[in-house]
């Protein structure tokens, strides 16, 4: 409920960046350059919490891809409904466990919830130096 209050998916369609730049829906200016790079594939938003309402898979098939690194925000709803549906679709996934987040409320806390289920459903869980090691690696 939370995301839908502010405004999170309130985009026009899948394909419409109409008023996307500084709508809060818009890229971090810090990571700008490495999305907008000319390599890196967006895909549609996801209207609920999972893969299974974007193009995901298709555009990492089209491309040959079947190894997954997972991180973001809403750890305990979006990355690991993501995670859960890369798995079903037989992509090996590992989450990047310090480049998560989740909604912690009163008497819940999202991210202990997505970190304990990380460790259960992953292939792999690692930190963001672990990630960037073993991207590093040729």
């Amino acid at each position: 409920m939370l995301m839908h209050n502010i405004g999170m998916f309130d985009r026009p369609g899948a394909l419409n960046l109409k008023d996307f730049e500084g709508s809060g829906a818009d890229w971090l200016a810090r990571y700008k350059k490495y999305i907008n790079d000319g390599k890196t594939v967006v895909t549609s938003p996801h209207k609920v919490y999972g893969a299974q309402a974007n193009d995901l898979v298709l555009q990492l098939r089209k491309r040959g891809i079947d190894r997954v690194i997972l991180a973001g925000m809403s750890g305990n709803l979006c990355v690991e409904s993501h995670l859960r549906e890369l798995l079903e679709q037989g992509f090996e996934v590992a989450v990047v466990t310090d480049a998560t987040a989740s909604a912690i409320v009163p008497g819940l806390d999202g991210d202990a919830a997505a970190q304990t289920n990380y460790r259960f459903i992953a292939n792999a869980t690692w930190t963001t130096r672990e990630a960037v090691t073993k991207m590093s690696i040729k």
